[in-house]
Order: C-alpha cells, then structure tokens, then sequence
C-alpha cells in the first residue's frame, strides 16, 4: 500500500514512521509512505507557504501555490485528504476501506488552515479524527497511517489480532468495545485472573468474552448500542457472567 503525506513538517513523522509496526512494515515492503514538503515548491528565498488572510483576522492561511505543486509534483495516490475538524469522521469502517485499497493520499493543514481553493478543487475529500482543534495535521495523518497499516494483509503478525478488538463487530453484527484481557501471573497483588479463562473451556471463554465486551459496551460507550435493544441471548450472557 502506498500512502503519501504532504506536511511542512516531515521530520514531525518520519520517527514515528521508522519504528515498531510501521517501521517493521516498510521494512518488508507492505507499506510504502511518502513524506512530500509543500516548502519545496514555494517559490520565494523563505520558501512560504502562507500568507494573510483576505478579509483580515488572526493567524495565517496555507497558501494554494506550494500544496497544488506539491500534489501534481507527486502525483499521489486518491483520494486525497484534507485533514481537519470539518471532515468526515475517521471510524473502523472506513480504515477496514482504506485498507482494501491501493493506497490514499493525506494533506496536513497548519495556521488558521488552507485556502478554501485547496480543499475543493486539490483534494478529494476532508477527514477528521475527532471533535477538537490540534496545531497542524500531523499528528493525525500519524492516527490514520497506523490504524489503516494494522489492517493490511501481512502487517500484524497474527492477523487475527486485527479481528478481534474494538469497533470491528462481533458475530452479530455489533460494534462493540473489546472484551478485557489478562496474561500471566494468575495473581498479582491479590487480583486474580478470572477463573473461566484458565479452564481452557474455549467456547465458554468465547461466551465469558461477548458477555465482558457487552457490559463494557454498555456502560463506557452506550451510544454504540443505542439504536438496537439487546436480544433474549445477549441477555442471557449478562445474566451467565455476571459482574
């Protein structure tokens, strides 16, 4: 998969971007991310890539010039996105489509944002990781680089690990948060690990699970299942595991 990035700031990413999953899937060639500086397009001795807003205010505007040059220089993959709060919410469903395609561009906004040029005739569409304001994109093309690279084929080591967690949906169709997880000593400091994980009953851990994953659903992120009543089975299992 080929990913491109297109940042002032590409010494913001590329340390993140060498180690650990990323690092590792670079590595092998699985994934394949192009760090683009619109500063090398400028066309003045400062290489700017801002300037004043018309109609006056606070801050600075991302100028067309360099980010247009840039992107034809690149000639990236599309869709290319803006990154900022106005887009489109990033969610599971869209990084598992991301990750099914060849690859997909990423713009990083910086000031007061980007000339409103840029973001209707330049990039394909807006993408934002959540309900608050950061300093540039940089720090979210990083959010959308890693959840979508965990969901190529061959990146994680076991690619179960890419089934079984948070927002991904469970046998019926739920989206739900993951279930806890436990690993050895069977106690620490007086807390044991529950008794059903260790008795290597796996469809009743498989049950133990769902039934975890629902309560922690319910009481952390209730929204996810609030257009939907719980089936009779559903709360069998609350009923089966108690807390």
């Amino acid at each position: 998969m080929r990913i491109d990035v297109f940042t002032i700031f590409p010494e913001y990413l590329e340390g993140p971007l060498a180690v650990s999953l990323l690092g590792r899937a670079r590595e092998h060639g699985l994934l394949d991310v192009r760090l683009h500086d619109p500063r090398d397009h400028a066309t003045d001795r400062h290489r700017s890539v801002d300037d004043a807003p018309y109609g006056g205010g606070a801050g600075m505007v991302m100028a067309p010039g360099p980010l247009f040059a840039a992107v034809e220089a690149a000639d990236p993959h599309r869709p290319l996105f803006l990154l900022g709060p106005a887009g489109r919410r990033l969610d599971q469903g869209l990084v598992r489509e991301l990750a099914a395609s060849p690859g997909f561009s990423l713009l990083c906004g910086r000031y007061e944002g980007v000339d409103e040029r840029v973001a209707r005739h330049l990039c394909d569409d807006e993408l934002s990781i959540g309900d608050y304001v950061l300093a540039g994109g940089e720090a979210a093309a990083l959010v959308v680089v890693e959840a979508v690279a965990r969901l190529v084929p061959g990146v994680m080591g076991n690619e179960d690990s890419g089934r079984e967690e948070s927002f991904t949906g469970d046998p019926e169709g739920r989206v739900l948060v993951e279930h806890p997880q436990y690993t050895r000593p069977a106690r620490f400091r007086g807390w044991d690990v529950p008794e059903v994980l260790r008795r290597g009953d796996h469809a009743m851990v498989a049950r133990w699970r769902r039934a975890r994953a629902l309560r922690r659903t319910l009481a952390r992120r209730p929204d996810l299942l609030a257009e939907q009543d719980l089936t009779d089975d559903e709360r069998s299992l609350l009923d089966e595991f108690p807390e």
